[in-house]
């Protein structure tokens, strides 16, 4: 799916979290335009981090870019349409509640590519920052490998 074509309110949520995506992520990538203007926005790191799956998900670029920390975000971003992110998988939160300041989320992201029909993941530790009552994305690091 992409930003034009967005998923209906009624199909299950990309971020697996077991609810609709109007009710869950759907309602954040309606309610923050690229300007920055919100109507409704992740309360919390691990919110923000299962949003920015499902817009990478459903291909919207515009929610990823505004909710890029401005100290980090790219200029532009260019989605791999190729590419089939399948299931998300929260593995450990520090921090990152309505309260905090920071907050560290730690992922793990599966895809399929639609050309080759390979798989992989995409294992992360990604840092957030609250900031004028918003959360974004800072950066994310890729833990190594054990064994």
């Amino acid at each position: 799916m992409t930003a034009t074509s967005p998923l209906p309110d009624d199909a299950r949520c990309p971020c697996l979290s077991g609810e609709i995506y109007g009710a869950c992520c759907g309602r954040y990538h309606r309610g923050l335009s690229a300007s920055g203007a919100d109507a409704v926005a992740a309360p919390t790191a691990e919110a923000l981090m299962r949003s920015r799956y499902a817009a990478f998900a459903v291909g919207d670029a515009d929610y990823l870019l505004a909710t890029w920390h401005p100290s980090t975000r790219p200029t532009d971003l260019d989605l791999d349409d190729d590419m089939t992110w399948r299931r998300l998988d929260v593995v450990a939160t520090s921090a990152g509640g309505p309260l905090d300041r920071t907050g560290v989320v730690e992922f793990v992201a599966h895809y399929r590519s639609a050309q080759t029909r390979e798989r992989g993941s995409l294992h992360e530790v990604s840092a957030f920052v609250r900031e004028g009552g918003r959360w974004y994305y800072v950066d994310g690091d890729v833990p190594a490998r054990r064994g």
